[in-house]
């Protein structure tokens, strides 16, 4: 079936009128969006889905979000027969969202499933959370992270509050492409809806203090700079700040205001320093120590400190993530509570520093595939014989504890604080603290290259890429010889100077190729996938012995990745 008889199918009167003007009019006027909104069908991935928001089976829709919810009631009154089964949801602050979040819940009554629904925009962890403090059967956010505002997507959670992941996510999408959209049970029960909204908030924050701060050293002296760039956390973070004990807290006014066209940055994106541009300079005006900026749906953190040379400057993913790692850990050597039977969590695009974090404290560090819901998964299998700690990927995301089974922004942003805080009044900067860990275990330094390859074309030109690299590695990068190609696709492991082979069936399948050369570095290469981009994580590394050290070493490393770059032909 080409594109135009697909499209010719939403014509019919299983569709609301102004879902068929808008596919009509896509016909009369032969517009280019009628390839990309009917060429396949929006897809339903292990997490859910995220796309771009209109008509058509490629699009985020009243009928694609019906699809998605109608084929997962019917997965749910399968798995629970008998009981009374809840579904809690949630909404970020994109255009459509509250709608949606309602439409979603209506299908779920329509198939007398109750739901717990916020009342406004609550962070994706807040929603995690609430899925096992109020014993959910799962839930729903609706949200689209961090992507352009034309965009929304649509995560499903399970009872244990993590992203669904095997076996139940290739189950509910098998229940979801078999739903036609003329069986969407759209007509819902408001009887069964039950709102909630800020009392579930100071329980979650309560939680987010509990699990994720350690001592209460020089808190009133931090002078703090947050910004919820236009999203979710306005709900949560100044309150958890000021219950937690912290007094000099700046807001940028601007930017709590929540929108969904993000109309003060080009991106929502806490990775990118442009988004926490108006954060910066609030924080050179009030003399800030750290800067804090979320995004949309408040589960990611950027932070910006002091570095050498006094000025503000934001840390990558995987520095943030060593520095909340190691003091936790050595907090929990402090109380003796490592027994040797705890585990932090990372993925195979994060930094391998970890792995030397996890053995100076004596802990396990378990690596999975991109994603919080692999480490979810991590702590279901490990219950009653590990414990979890903590766990973060390079993407701004950190979880302190299980009691919230994704990336949480709250429980990290006090947790950084409190931080912070210790460092000034022991007479240092976060940013030393960061090279003191470096000075103990080595420098580890990453760069990220995304190529942003949009449509239908884009796709194929992306998975060219792949195949490409797949089938013709590099040789050496940086001047080191590639010694080791990991291929997640085919689960395989080649050391190249012995020409061996073998099998690795320990995490899933993923269209994922790591190179590993001789001096250390280390490339990724994975399609995104939620955006249209092909993404490249390099990681080099060396050793230091001071602060002196570290500025020569840096800038060797930024050179040795700008080569990375270079011999990638990604120039």
């Amino acid at each position: 079936m080409n594109t135009l008889e697909k499209a010719k199918l939403w014509l019919s009167e299983t569709f609301d009128e102004e879902t068929r003007n808008a596919v009509q009019l896509l016909i009369d006027s032969n517009s280019p969006d009628l390839e990309d909104a009917f060429y396949r069908e929006l897809e339903f991935g292990t997490g859910g889905m995220r796309g771009i928001m209109g008509v058509g089976t490629n699009r985020l829709n009243k009928y694609t979000l019906g699809q998605a919810t109608q084929g997962l009631a019917n997965y749910m009154l399968q798995q629970f027969k008998g009981e009374e089964i809840k579904v809690a949801i949630a909404y970020d602050v994109r255009n459509n969202s509250k709608e949606f979040g309602k439409l979603v819940a209506d299908v779920l009554t329509a198939n007398g499933i109750k739901v717990l629904l916020f009342k406004d925009h609550r962070p994706t962890p807040e929603l995690s959370f609430t899925v096992r403090d109020k014993k959910c059967n799962g839930g729903i956010v609706l949200t689209a992270s961090h992507n352009p505002p034309e965009y929304n997507g649509y995560k499903v959670y399970w009872n244990d509050g993590a992203q669904i992941v095997p076996p139940n996510d290739e189950a509910i999408i098998n229940e979801v492409y078999s739903v036609k959209f003329d069986e969407i049970k759209f007509d819902g029960n408001d009887d069964l809806i039950e709102w909630i909204g800020e009392e579930q908030d100071d329980v979650y924050i309560d939680a987010c203090i509990e699990n994720s701060t350690y001592q209460n050293v020089g808190k009133e002296n931090l002078n703090i700079v947050f910004t919820s760039i236009h999203g979710t956390t306005y709900t949560t973070i100044p309150k958890a700040l000021a219950k937690a004990g912290f007094k000099k807290v700046d807001l940028v006014k601007e930017q709590m205001i929540p929108s969904g066209n993000f109309p003060t940055v080009d991106s929502p994106n806490p990775e990118e320093p442009a988004a926490l541009e108006m954060a910066m300079d609030l924080a050179r005006i009030t003399n800030a120590d750290i800067v804090i900026g979320t995004d949309p749906d408040g589960d990611r953190l950027g932070i910006a400190v002091r570095n050498l040379d006094g000025e503000m400057q934001l840390l990558n993913g995987n520095q943030t993530n060593t520095i909340l790692t190691y003091y936790i850990l050595n907090e929990w050597r402090k109380q003796e509570r490592i027994t040797g039977k705890e585990f932090i969590g990372s993925t195979i695009v994060t930094s391998d520093i970890f792995f030397d974090i996890a053995q100076k404290f004596g802990v396990e560090c378990k690596v999975g595939l991109t994603g919080f819901k692999w480490i979810g998964k991590m702590i279901r299998e490990a219950e009653g014989t590990q414990k979890f700690v903590c766990g973060g990927e390079e993407s701004f995301g950190f979880m302190t504890g299980d009691f919230v089974r994704d990336k949480d922004s709250c429980g990290s942003i006090l947790l950084a604080c409190e931080i912070a805080a210790w460092c000034k009044a022991n007479g240092r900067t976060m940013y030393q603290y960061m090279i003191e860990i470096y000075q103990d275990l080595g420098m580890y330094y990453e760069g990220l290259i995304n190529i942003v390859r949009k449509g239908k074309e884009g796709a194929e030109e992306i998975q060219n890429m792949m195949k490409n690299f797949r089938e013709n590695p590099p040789k050496e990068l940086a001047g080191s010889l590639v010694e080791e190609v990991k291929d997640f696709k085919e689960q395989t492991s080649l050391t190249v100077s012995s020409n061996e082979k073998k099998v690795m069936n320990d995490i899933p399948k993923s269209n994922v190729l790591i190179y590993y050369t001789q001096d250390g570095t280390k490339v990724c290469v994975r399609p995104s996938g939620t955006e249209p981009k092909i993404k490249f994580y390099v990681s080099v590394k060396d050793s230091i012995t001071s602060e002196a050290d570290f500025r020569d070493k840096l800038k060797s490393l930024e050179e040795k990745i700008a080569a990375v770059k270079t011999d990638l032909k990604l120039d």
